[in-house]
């Protein structure tokens, strides 16, 4: 495998999830050091946040975490919101959204289970 420039790879990572840490490894086993952005620190950005949902070709519903207790309380529960109004919330509650993502070679994976993401290393 051909070695991945770390500015070209990056993990949306909590390093408090056990699946988020088995996939840093992986890549990392991989020869490559991605850039990693601890998500619940420094939250994406909306324009961020559409773009992952973009290239995972997702609803914002299906990259929430649905039982984390910021999911009802922050109203993402509210199945009126419009997308755009979803992702909002998403940037302003980053515990609700799924872990970890994986950004490379112009796609994304979501690291559940870990060795989703090696089809775009």
């Amino acid at each position: 495998m051909s070695q991945v420039k770390k500015s070209q790879v990056k993990i949306y990572h909590n390093p408090r999830c056990s699946k988020s840490r088995q996939t840093l490894v992986l890549i990392q086993e991989q020869g490559i050091e991605p850039e990693i952005i601890n998500y619940l620190e420094t939250p994406p950005s909306i324009d961020e946040l559409t773009t992952v949902l973009s290239l995972l070709k997702l609803e914002p519903q299906a990259l929430m975490r649905k039982r984390e207790n910021e999911y009802k309380e922050s109203g993402l529960d509210n199945l009126c919101l419009n997308e755009s109004e979803q992702i909002k919330l998403m940037a302003q509650f980053p515990k609700v959204i799924e872990r970890p993502i994986v950004l490379a070679n112009g796609k994304a994976a979501i690291g559940r289970p870990p060795e989703n993401v090696l089809k775009i290393l």
